[in-house]
């Protein structure tokens, strides 16, 4: 969540370290981590909550319907509102990843994750696109940027135009990331030692950022198409990081240093929402011909550092902010969620 809210306000777009910013298509840098990591402790956290059909139905219609709020602010022109989103892709993969687990064993999660990842390979690189043919993976000419264009038309990101980041094929891949969540999350279940877990979790890991980059050569790692790929190897780095995390604070019992990143965790949702509510907010709001957000900007933090430095200073300001706010909704026992 703190990585989140940092890379999604800088104080400026048209200044930001390369590492803030997502690979222009194919590739992978530090931000195109952070989306998958957030679906695979979505789906660890599943079995951990185990949490019946009802309220799975009910908090994914919740987080859907968050998502369409904050694509909708401020005109709700229902002509145009995009309606893919980041809410609405967790809403839905959690949805598919928690009714999976609800019904049925592990070994199906498996498998349905290998099928997933399988046949999205196989419809982007064998099922020919309208004007473009077969396996073109190009920003305009892959089957899931067709497909977001005739099924969604006006309803897509406007900043792309010609696919939705967050599109409807492009989903099927996120849901298996959501399920390799799921099947940790039974892993550290699984009542092993806690060594053990640790191993098996970093062993996986390992191998699957080696599967990843292996099958990155025939089917390139791309965040925005969610490649099967991108899928694995970004599955095995927030592998490798839990397990890090887990025995440090399970096995060493070193806690303290994630204790603020607790205050982010229990209300994750209110951030996001909030957070990203406020920043649209303050580009609406004109001040002297300018917005509001990019007055603090030139006025508060410009002057005072280089353009890129000054645009990441306003973004750890705008993040320290917010955890002060979920400070105080921690202090007082506030968890809102779905």
């Amino acid at each position: 969540m703190a990585a989140m809210v940092l890379v999604n306000n800088p104080g400026t777009w048209r200044a930001v370290y390369a590492p803030l910013r997502h690979a222009e298509w194919h590739g992978l840098t530090p931000t195109d981590i952070i989306f998958p990591f957030f679906l695979f402790i979505v789906g660890v956290a599943i079995p951990l909550s185990r949490p019946s059909v009802p309220r799975v139905l009910r908090r994914a219609a919740i987080i859907f319907g968050l998502g369409l709020l904050l694509n909708g602010v401020p005109s709700f022109d229902w002509a145009t509102i995009r309606i893919p989103g980041v809410l609405q892709r967790i809403a839905l993969c959690y949805l598919v990843s928690a009714l999976l687990f609800a019904r049925t064993s592990w070994r199906t999660h498996a498998s349905v994750t290998a099928a997933l990842l399988l046949m999205y390979w196989a419809a982007l690189t064998l099922v020919p696109v309208p004007g473009y043919g077969a396996g073109d993976l190009s920003p305009d000419g892959n089957l899931a940027a067709w497909l977001d264009r005739v099924v969604l038309g006006p309803h897509v990101l406007r900043l792309t135009r010609v696919y939705d980041p967050e599109g409807i094929l492009s989903t099927v891949p996120a849901i298996a990331t959501t399920l390799l969540g799921v099947l940790t999350g039974q892993w550290l279940q699984s009542g092993r030692a806690a060594r053990t877990i640790a191993v098996g979790m970093t062993l996986a890991g390992a191998v699957a950022v080696l599967v990843g980059a292996a099958w990155g050569v025939v089917f390139p790692v791309n965040k925005a198409l969610w490649t099967s790929s991108y899928a694995v190897l970004t599955a095995g780095l927030a592998l490798l990081a839990l397990a890090a995390c887990y025995a440090a604070i399970e096995i060493r019992g070193w806690r303290r240093w994630a204790a603020p990143f607790v205050v982010l965790g229990v209300n994750a949702l209110m951030l996001f929402f909030l957070s990203t509510l406020v920043a649209r907010v303050l580009t609406l709001i004109r001040v002297d011909g300018s917005t509001l957000q990019r007055t603090i900007f030139e006025r508060g933090f410009a002057p005072w550092a280089a353009p890129a430095s000054a645009s990441l200073a306003y973004a750890v300001v705008y993040l320290l902010a917010w955890w002060g706010v979920m400070w105080l909704f921690y202090r007082a026992g506030v968890r809102l969620r779905a």
